[in-house]
């Protein structure tokens, strides 16, 4: 059956989208997760994804064309398949109520009335029941990268009632790819909080309201319509009287993150799990984030005492415990934690890479003694800081400008050689995994990449990165050399066509000039795809980046 593809939404603020350039034409075969089009947003140009496999029957937006959000995009579908109807579907529904409402013409002045009675109600149905209050704004869960479908509020920075200004940080939503602020582009009050802390809901779900302070937002529903005015009074009480409960259970969880004065205390939600397992008085701790939110590393830091009570429980469950003559050996339990949106598609996307892309594995060692005595020297230099990743990253974006073979990705009925560098860099928080992407790399001094993989780096960790700033990989490196690692292996990020796993420098015995000295070496190993690089191409490409770590001089020719 043919599958219809809508302009997808693919920033907070998009409202419409250009195709750039179409990297699929009518008839050809599509295979999910093929990159279908290149579509210019608001914010940037973003490769959009297949996520159904047929053939591209139908185009819907040309080359340099635009529409708005939810506009017929394109058909996929079984080659031969009849789409007249879908892709005349759009316009079918208010056509036909036109013509219906036209040959109507021929009926009595009283079904007249009728029927326009209907269309009124229908209308009213559709719109919700009327306008939306004047200076109201309905804020839906916005999609943070191209690939979210839905998200999850992992906090509220807000509350209803709260005065907000445009720039404020609303909330954090967890989506598919890392844990984002998300914040307000309107000023006012937060009249009304649609998704709570914990939840999940789809891309486009009322997420806020936000508006005049006092305003009635009570009829507008979790779609952002207003609800029904007629047949529903009995619907309508019963959620209200639910909403109460909701808010009233709201308000005491409020209070009990509160300090004795009143003052709210903000701290995100596994802070306050961690401190009410542990018995810690919130409003004793100090926050470290963002306007003296309470984290994690707070709790974890915490230094004061545990509340009396907690302290009393405690020592009556260990005088218990001491009174018990027996204590079994060992007792079986388990701790389900829910999987983050990350964690899910971290899965999925390895998942797919390892059970499609043919992997295999070549490690080289590498003399350091080089590097390491160049690093030193590059150091010493006022204002100026590189590490040994810089000059991989460095090193491996010089190589892959001599082997571009590796420098590829599968489509299926080509191997796409990607003519730019850009340095995808893993980088571990704590929801999971992200890769920043370094864009031209190869164009990059050593303090230029060491300064932007900094920048990088902290924003993954402080939840400030973009989308936008996780795109475009054409390679990737992942080091666990600062973790000790001497040696491993990584899946691929996909689309890319290789990964370089970097072990830790090794101190130990070498052979040099027929001698045994004291040597200082690391081991690489990459990671190839079989269908884009062959053994011998990804060999040289480790010659290649071998002779630039043991001769660094030669990376700044």
């Amino acid at each position: 059956m043919a599958e219809v593809i809508k302009m997808p939404r693919l920033s907070d603020t998009m409202e419409e989208g250009v195709v750039a350039k179409w990297l699929k034409k009518k008839g050809d075969k599509v295979e999910e997760g093929d990159i279908l089009a290149e579509i210019e947003t608001d914010k940037a140009t973003m490769e959009f994804e297949s996520f159904y496999e047929g053939t591209l029957l139908h185009i819907g937006v040309e080359e340099g064309d635009g529409a708005p959000v939810d506009e017929l995009l394109a058909i996929i579908g079984e080659e031969g398949e009849d789409i007249s109807d879908l892709i005349n579907g759009g316009a079918s529904e208010g056509s036909s109520k036109k013509e219906s409402a036209e040959d109507d013409t021929d009926k009595d002045e009283s079904e007249d009335e009728e029927t326009e009675e209907d269309t009124e109600d229908a209308s009213e149905e559709e719109s919700g029941g009327g306008e939306i209050p004047e200076g109201v704004e309905i804020i839906n869960m916005p999609r943070l990268s191209d690939t979210m479908e839905e998200g999850t509020v992992a906090s509220w920075l807000k509350q209803e009632g709260d005065k907000v200004e445009e720039g404020d940080i609303l909330a954090e939503i967890e989506t598919d790819k890392a844990t984002m602020e998300f914040e307000s582009f309107y000023s006012g009050t937060l009249l009304k909080i649609g998704i709570q802390e914990g939840e999940t809901a789809k891309v486009d779900s009322l997420l806020a309201i936000i508006g005049p302070e006092g305003t009635d937002v009570s009829s507008i529903n979790t779609s952002g319509k207003k609800k029904k005015a007629k047949k529903e009074s009995a619907k309508s009480e019963a959620k209200e009287e639910q909403t109460d409960a909701a808010e009233s259970s709201e308000d005491s969880k409020e209070k009990s993150s509160s300090s004795n004065d009143g003052k709210r205390i903000f701290a995100s939600p596994l802070a306050k799990k961690m401190a009410e397992d542990k018995g810690i008085d919130l409003s004793k701790v100090e926050g470290s984030g963002e306007n003296g939110r309470i984290v994690k590393k707070d709790i974890e830091n915490f230094k004061g005492e545990e509340k009396p009570a907690e302290a009393k429980k405690q020592t009556a469950e260990q005088t218990t415990a001491a009174a018990q003559p027996y204590t079994p050996a060992g007792e079986e339990s388990f701790e389900d934690v829910k999987n983050s949106q990350m964690r899910k598609t971290i899965a999925k996307r390895l998942g797919e890479s390892k059970f499609t892309a043919p992997h295999y594995y070549l490690t080289i060692e590498v003399d350091m003694a080089n590097a390491m005595a160049s690093r030193k020297y590059i150091n010493e230099m006022p204002d100026t800081k590189v590490s040994f990743n810089d000059m991989v990253i460095k090193a491996s974006a010089m190589a892959l400008r001599k082997h571009p073979q590796v420098n590829s990705q599968w489509t299926g009925d080509n191997t796409r050689i990607a003519k730019h560098i850009h340095m995808g860099v893993a980088v571990a928080v704590e929801e999971g995994l992200v890769v920043p992407v370094l864009k031209f790399a190869d164009q990059m001094s050593l303090t230029q990449i060491g300064s932007n993989v900094k920048d990088l780096a902290g924003k993954a960790r402080n939840k400030k990165i973009q989308p936008s700033d996780m795109e475009g990989s054409t390679f990737t490196v992942s080091n666990l050399g600062m973790f000790g690692i001497v040696e491993f292996t990584s899946i691929i990020n996909q689309p890319n066509s290789a990964i370089l796993s970097v072990g830790t420098i090794v101190e130990k015995p070498v052979v040099k000039n027929g001698e045994i000295v004291v040597g200082n070496t690391m081991k690489l190993t990459l990671a190839c795809d079989h269908r884009t690089v062959d053994g011998a191409t990804g060999a040289a490409f480790l010659q290649t980046l071998k002779t630039y770590l043991e001769n660094p001089v030669t990376m700044l020719a």
